[in-house]
């Protein structure tokens, strides 16, 4: 429980727990954070079972408003800094009823909305006493899903007695990525690596500055490593393991890292916020075949689909019917291939190109385009055709040192796709772009390409 994990805080002492704007805070600065957060929420009356926002940059400071606030009981919703209108749906959605604010250096604000949390879910949270977790999709597609954890079966996925590790923090607190990592470290007495902006610049810098292990992170990130050239100017001789899930990988960029960091471990992972992180074993660091673990997770395949039914998987979405079936396993929509116990993500359902009647996925055309000379981003959508339906469409981004005309960039495309594809995969439409087709969480966004 979070209660024990704030009171063994103190046991790692003087160890490093976390780096926040390159200063380092002790296990034991960190347990006193917690217990300042302890007396803040006395003093304003906050109850066990009030739906709070916990809103701020990731800092060690929002690491322990979150433990303290789930140990006081309420239903947390981490946010991270939002527009004006996306934080007020979030709000209004969530039913929020107190908001919290925290910044860096240890200021807080506290307001009461108004509102009343009356949601279904909100009330079986109440009536076993157990803390809540709201996370929110990136809403790439349409309007946020919001998913209800029981935050009690969220945290008995952590035990102590595995290595610690210094660990660079890629996903904020309001992502089950986030939230994985800090959790994970902390029970560990491991380090967690904080970074103001997430640019390969500034995330190498601090892996070299810090001597970090594990980086987890997403492919789009990692092929903007790729063509930004940090891991020339940058030590990476502490890193050991990169870890990298949210989307398909590109075999193409998942090669040209294994061949640029040899010494460094590749481990695909998986997991939703709906579900949790699952365990994962990558059958090779240059292949995208991965075994999805079982301790506490089961899956099946129905019509090529993944299915999976997990101890802490959510009690339900707020806005949203819940894709669970009647033995309580889970529709992830993502579509698989299967070799024995191996199994492939190709994409999701609703990302699948018809072409004619010729499925098309994603990302075997991205890694394809990936290949030609001076492409540094691709992203593959379907765009309306009135012959056969859909046709593909491939958007890219242009290597900063390449200067050239756009229909010889697109005539090279749609040449080099030819030689490795079947016709119905090649791209009928290039389009050059400048624009960033990823979200904040660095994930393609489709919908934009």
């Amino acid at each position: 429980m979070t209660g024990s994990i704030i009171e063994k805080l103190s046991d790692f002492g003087t160890d490093e727990a976390v780096v926040f704007h390159d200063r380092t805070y002790t296990y034991q600065e960190l347990a006193e954070l917690a217990a300042d957060w302890r007396r803040f929420l006395d003093e304003h009356e906050v109850r066990a079972g009030e739906v709070v926002t916990l809103e701020g940059a990731y800092s060690p400071q929002l690491c322990a408003g979150l433990l303290a606030l789930i140990e006081r009981g309420v239903v947390v919703v981490p946010l991270t800094v939002l527009p004006a209108a996306k934080r007020a749906e979030f709000l209004d959605v969530a039913q929020v009823e107190t908001v919290i604010t925290a910044d860096g250096s240890g200021g807080r604000e506290l307001s009461r909305t108004g509102q009343r949390a009356e949601h279904e879910l909100y009330g079986q949270l109440r009536e076993t006493g157990h803390p809540g977790l709201v996370l929110f999709s990136s809403g790439t597609t349409g309007r946020s899903k919001a998913s209800v954890l029981d935050f009690s079966k969220v945290l008995g996925r952590y035990a102590p007695g595995g290595k610690p590790r210094r660990i660079l923090s890629f996903l904020s607190l309001d992502h089950i990525g986030g939230i994985n990592t800090l959790l994970h470290t902390l029970v560990q007495g491991g380090t967690v690596i904080t970074v103001a902006d997430r640019t390969p610049e500034t995330i190498f810098e601090a892996i070299a500055r810090h001597r970090v292990e594990v980086l987890p992170t997403t492919p789009t990130f990692l092929n903007m490593v790729l063509i930004s050239g940090v891991l020339e100017r940058h030590d990476c001789s502490a890193l050991q393991l990169v870890t990298y899930g949210t989307e398909p990988m590109p075999i193409r960029t998942l090669k040209r890292l294994a061949e640029a960091l040899p010494a460094v471990r590749f481990k695909q992972t998986y997991g939703l916020s709906e579900l949790g992180i699952l365990p994962t074993k990558s059958r090779g660091d240059d292949t995208l075949w991965v075994k999805l673990g079982a301790a506490g997770f089961e899956h099946k395949i129905v019509d090529s689909v993944l299915w999976i039914r997990s101890e802490m998987a959510m009690l339900g979405y707020l806005n949203a019917e819940a894709p669970f079936d009647e033995d309580g396993f889970f529709n992830t929509q993502d579509v698989v291939e299967t070799d024995g116990e191996w199994v492939k993500i190709l994409g999701r359902r609703s990302e699948i190109i018809n072409v004619g009647g010729e499925k098309v996925y994603p990302s075997e055309v991205e890694s394809v385009v990936l290949e030609v000379p001076g492409i540094a981003e691709a992203t593959v959508s379907g765009h309306p055709s009135h012959v056969t339906g859909m046709i593909v469409k491939a958007t890219v981004l242009l290597a900063p040192d390449v200067d050239e005309d756009v229909r010889a960039v697109q005539r090279r495309v749609r040449e080099h796709c030819r030689t490795k594809l079947e016709g119905f995969k090649v791209p009928a439409l290039v389009v050059v772009s400048e624009a960033a087709q990823h979200s904040d969480r660095y994930k393609k966004i489709r919908s934009l390409a």
